[in-house]
């Protein structure tokens, strides 16, 4: 089986939901939230760090649900682009806006 890459716009919801993931899991450990969620704390670490962008339905609907979050507000989270930085080149690097 061939993997296309990934799209720009692909990678950076992936960075959205690991700060999102991230943000709602605190101070709790990862270890607590994937033995919770039923997943192994590595996916949950790589989720997080943007390492894993496109991670399977099932896994953030078990992890939303340990955390408390609506998989209707992740995804509307997750797809608002970053205030202040906009797309440059395809090469993955991003600038911030300046302000007028």
């Amino acid at each position: 089986m061939v993997r296309l890459p990934l799209t720009f716009e692909e990678v950076e919801r992936g960075q959205r939901l690991g700060a999102l993931l991230r943000g709602a899991r605190g101070q709790r450990s990862i270890l607590d939230i994937a033995l919770d969620a039923h997943v192994s704390p590595e996916t949950l670490r790589k989720i997080e760090t943007g390492r894993v962008a496109t991670p399977a339905f099932p896994t953030i609907a078990a992890i939303a649900e340990v955390l408390g979050l609506s998989l209707d507000g992740v995804w509307a989270e997750i797809n608002q682009p970053q205030r202040g930085v906009e797309a440059t080149l395809p090469n993955h690097k991003t600038r911030e806006r300046l302000a007028s």
